[in-house]
């Protein structure tokens, strides 16, 4: 006989009502160039008037496609993992285990946050895809689905309200507007934007035209300078005033940018998984297990010493894209230098960090930090020679600089490593620190190039899963050959003792 208390199966839900509105406008930004190229190609030529209407009936095609995903879409919640089921002449069906979701991912544009919603992805180890990508859930049903993730199915999920809208959780780390106005200063978020807005003009018009363009520009402003008489000192100070306004104007911008992006930066850790909350207009929400974490990355730039701060960055072991803003790379985006170490430290409770002793790298290694950039300077003074005459050889005068600059970073290359951590550290006008967990490592790779076997040296290069990406990698570079065949040795024994953990 079946059990009448028997506990029936969860029911499968659906998608917001909205979700169509979502999906379709994210297909309109792939297709909005095609559609474009129809519109204008079919009022020049003589297609006809299908050509007139075919943007149209794009755009219908699309709205179909979108309202037959939400109509298609199922999912289902149960105490172990998350099944989905989509499609209708081809249906496809997944089942998601808890304990393979790895990062959960709520992401809420301004459009988002107008209608309430919000949209989920649940991402795995390895892959370059969500394990699913749900467009779009309420804001509360996307919450009650992270904090099911969270708590790997041993609590019910919760409804929705006030308790779903600010799930409790211990703050480890959260940002000022002050202290994201220091993030803007030291970044470089302006330079880019205005690289990316300069290669977007020069590709949307002809290449000879704004060619043009800036010759004709440059000519009116040195025509205009002419006129004023100021001489070669008043020429070099109107030249030095207009590039600092134009440094002032990129660093409002990298100003205006982090206010936008990190606005409210909420690091906080419950039941064993690290949450970020961040932004202004569009709001990203995103958490990952601290056991996901296999590197870390501290960086100290030559602005970040003046405002006494640093930056802390983590690769973890996820799935999809390194640029894709929504994976949780950055712990502290900027802190004072106790708070970032307090923060590994927490999360690192059986490691030494700092570590009490750094191993240094034989301080010859100097010249070949230097000599990798001298051919390349070289070849500038070369050009610059050809263009300018004798005047170009004053890029020469780069070599005395960066020979000291390599000195004194060769006098700051050193590893530590303990029973549970390793680390490197090097740099010098702009310093930083790579570690891993010793239970993290992958692989060991001992390189050796002809110079090296030339010099007695060796490079031993860490690889841990989901790292890599940063730079600097995770590696102890130029050491004695028997300093670093032993090391090698040394770690290779502890990790054939131990299991990895990812």
């Amino acid at each position: 006989m079946t059990d009448a208390r028997a506990t029936p199966p969860p029911a499968e839900q659906r998608l917001h009502p909205w979700s169509w509105l979502f999906v379709l406008l994210q297909q309109l930004r792939q297709f909005v160039v095609p559609l474009l190229v129809l519109l204008f190609a079919g009022r020049r030529g003589d297609a006809g008037d299908f050509a007139e209407w075919a943007p149209l009936v794009g755009v219908g095609v699309l709205v179909m496609v979108a309202v037959l995903q939400y109509f298609t879409y199922r999912y289902r919640i149960g105490d172990d993992g998350i099944s989905i089921r989509s499609g209708l002449l081809q249906r496809t069906q997944r089942e998601i285990p808890f304990a393979r979701i790895h990062n959960v991912a709520l992401h809420q544009t301004l459009l988002h946050r107008i209608f309430g919603v919000a949209e989920v992805r649940l991402e795995a180890a390895g892959g370059q895809k969500p394990e699913a990508q749900m467009r779009v859930l309420g804001l509360a049903q996307a919450l009650a689905l992270e904090r099911r993730v969270r708590h790997r199915g041993t609590a019910a999920a919760a409804g929705g309200g006030a308790e779903a809208a600010s799930p409790a959780g211990d703050t480890l780390l959260a940002l000022s507007t002050a202290e994201v106005v220091r993030l803007g200063l030291v970044s470089n978020r302006g330079m880019i934007v205005f690289a990316a807005a300069f290669g977007l003009l020069w590709q949307a018009f002809p290449e000879r035209a704004a060619a043009d363009w800036l010759q004709g520009f440059f000519r009116e402003a040195m025509g205009y300078a002419g006129t004023l008489h100021l001489g070669w000192i008043g020429m070099a100070a109107a030249a030095t005033a207009t590039v600092g306004v134009f440094l002032a104007l990129l660093r409002l911008l990298s100003v205006a940018l982090a206010l936008s992006q990190y606005h409210g930066f909420r690091l906080s850790e419950q039941r064993r998984r690290l949450t970020v909350e961040r932004g202004l207009f569009a709001r990203l929400r995103t958490s990952v297990p601290p056991r996901r974490i296999q590197a870390w990355f501290l960086q100290e730039t030559l602005l970040h010493r003046w405002l006494g701060r640093r930056s802390l960055r983590i690769d973890t072991a996820t799935g999809g894209r390194e640029d894709d803003p929504r994976k949780l790379r950055e712990l502290a985006p900027i802190a004072p230098p106790e708070a970032c170490d307090r923060l590994i430290a927490h999360l690192l409770t059986e490691a030494a960090w700092p570590p009490p002793r750094w191993t240094p790298v034989p301080r010859r290694c100097w010249w070949r930090l230097f000599a990798g950039g001298v051919p390349w300077n070289l070849l500038l003074t070369t050009a610059l020679a050809w263009n300018f005459g004798p005047w170009g050889l004053l890029a020469l005068l780069w070599l005395p600089w960066s020979a000291y600059a390599a000195w004194r970073q060769a006098g700051r290359l050193g590893y530590a490593m303990d029973a549970r951590l390793v680390a490197v550290r090097g740099g010098w006008w702009s310093r930083w620190w790579r570690l891993a967990e010793i239970d993290k490592l992958q692989a060991l790779r001992l390189r050796r190039s002809p110079l090296d076997r030339w010099l007695g040296t060796a490079s031993l290069w860490l690889d841990t899963a989901g790292a890599g990406a940063m730079s600097p990698p995770l590696c102890i570079r130029f050491l004695p050959q028997a300093q670093a065949r032993a090391l090698y040795a040394q770690l290779g024994r502890m990790l054939a003792a131990r299991r990895l953990r990812w």
